[in-house]
């Protein structure tokens, strides 16, 4: 089976074309430049610029894969969560697609396809604890063995990719924010700030990273004269801490003795070693994508959208894009 996938949940236009599962090409058109000068994505640009580049990416991908459009035989695309107007644009495309074929379409859960992006290079077992770390998600989810998922705890406020986002601007280092923190960061002391490592009370799975913004800014207006490496490197580490300790816990709850960590802040290489110790700590295995998986990519979601074609699962055309999508019900760790 020759699936179509088509990704634009936030300001990333991809798409792919899977084979039986296997990747046969994988296309992104990023807008760095067009968010760049304002530190962060603005929603009505992205959904202009995916306008845009929907289609020569798709023409693309169909290219590289050395397929015609007449060889599909299923289209996936991102649903939701997300921002609306930039969903829109991906899923239009798809089902449009889809209707001139005549060919089957299914929607994806975005967070599904980031948990999935591991097997396209090797097989995790369920059940296993995922990780998902984006600038517009972080939380832990549980999936099962029988192929559902659980949150067992997520985000009260910013995510960790939206906090790292907001710290580069408000230190003048330019977007991504991850991206630029963690360069600048590398030999800095990540003891030089006294930063908080939050929780959020009666809810011990669950992250918060507003505070932890507000305290870099009042850190930062009381001793100006700290080297901006040393105030990146503390930023960061309070991060990574907060999500290990977060992991640490789901780990001893669940006796997971496999992670997931996916999204664009897996790339990081101080998150991916503090959480390799963790898993080494644990008795556990660590599973992270390679980096060109990590962020928004469409084979990620004609991966998840293949497994449900396969089953011959489909959805209607009318299906709309949602910004809030749910990826399983909410349950306590101790219920994994």
């Amino acid at each position: 089976m020759i699936v179509l996938g088509v990704e634009s949940s936030c300001d990333d236009t991809g798409a792919a074309v899977l084979r039986d599962g296997r990747e046969l090409s994988n296309v992104v058109a990023s807008q760095e430049a067009v968010h760049g000068p304002f530190g962060g994505v603005v929603p009505e640009l992205a959904a202009r610029n995916h306008i845009l580049h929907v289609v020569p990416v798709i023409e693309r991908a169909l290219a590289d894969a050395g397929v015609e459009l007449g060889d599909i035989d299923g289209i996936a695309a991102t649903r939701g969560p997300g921002l609306v107007g930039c969903l829109l644009v991906g899923l239009c495309a798809a089902k449009g697609l889809a209707r001139r074929l005549g060919v089957p379409f299914v929607g994806v859960n975005h967070i599904e396809g980031h948990l999935l992006s591991i097997a396209l290079d090797s097989e995790v077992e369920r059940p296993f604890l995922g990780l998902v770390v984006s600038g517009g998600h972080s939380a832990l989810y549980w999936a099962r063995a029988d192929g559902s998922y659980a949150v067992l705890g997520q985000t009260r406020d910013d995510a960790a990719g939206e906090a790292f986002d907001k710290a580069a601007k408000l230190l003048g280092l330019g977007y991504p924010g991850g991206r630029a923190i963690e360069e600048v960061a590398r030999g800095g002391d990540v003891h030089a700030l006294k930063l908080p490592r939050p929780r959020v009370k009666g809810a011990a799975l669950d992250l918060s990273f507003s505070g932890l913004k507000t305290a870099l800014w009042q850190a930062v207006e009381a001793a100006p004269e700290l080297p901006l490496r040393d105030v990146a490197a503390s930023f960061q580490h309070a991060i990574v801490e907060t999500l290990v300790d977060a992991a640490r816990r789901a780990i001893q709850v669940t006796g997971a003795r496999r992670i997931v960590v996916t999204g664009g802040v897996s790339a990081n290489g101080a998150l991916r070693d503090a959480m390799s110790r963790l898993a080494e700590d644990e008795g556990a295995t660590l599973h992270v994508p390679p980096l060109r998986r990590c962020t928004d990519n469409a084979a990620m979601i004609a991966y998840a959208g293949w497994l449900r074609l396969a089953r011959g699962e489909s959805d209607p055309l009318s299906l709309n894009a949602v910004a809030e999508l749910p990826l399983g019900p909410r349950i306590a760790a101790g219920e994994a």
